[in-house]
């Protein structure tokens, strides 16, 4: 028996506007089945998440992030946010391990509004990853860090 067992990770997610989001939303409604274990967070652009926020997401305890944009070079609808995002979370990473966190549990995925179906898959295996890798050893509780 496995240290994991029972184990379910929280995801957090960041998705932008107009292809992610619509995109776990078509999986919504096409009743599609993934696991219920990711918060969506809606942003306008995968390129305006503050690496701030991811931070922040990890202390407050998520097990892991993913952040989904509008597939790469040309369908962002702001232009190049994309590829903002890509250059941010590929720095995050390395920032990640330096913090001593896998930066295995910070993910950036491209879904287009009508991959409902992607949508499941990369959430479906992000959750298997996850519990893979485990619980998050960040701290939590406010205890810890006073």
């Amino acid at each position: 028996m496995s240290k994991n067992d029972g184990f379910e990770p929280k995801i957090i997610g960041f998705l932008c506007n107009w292809c992610s989001y619509a995109g776990a939303d078509l999986a919504g409604v096409s009743r599609i089945q993934y696991p219920p274990n990711i918060r969506i967070i809606r942003v306008m652009c995968s390129g305006r998440i503050d690496p701030a926020f991811v931070l922040e997401a990890f202390k407050d305890g998520a097990d892991g992030v993913l952040v989904a944009g509008c597939h790469l070079p040309s369908d962002c609808h702001y232009i190049s946010g994309n590829a903002k995002a890509n250059r941010r979370i590929n720095l995050l990473k390395r920032v990640l391990k330096d913090f001593g966190i896998e930066p295995e549990r910070l993910r950036l995925e491209w879904v287009s509004a009508s991959e409902g179906d992607r949508w499941a898959a990369v959430v479906r295996s992000m959750v298997d990853d996850l519990k893979k890798l485990g619980p998050s050893q960040v701290k939590t509780k406010e205890a810890d860090v006073q």
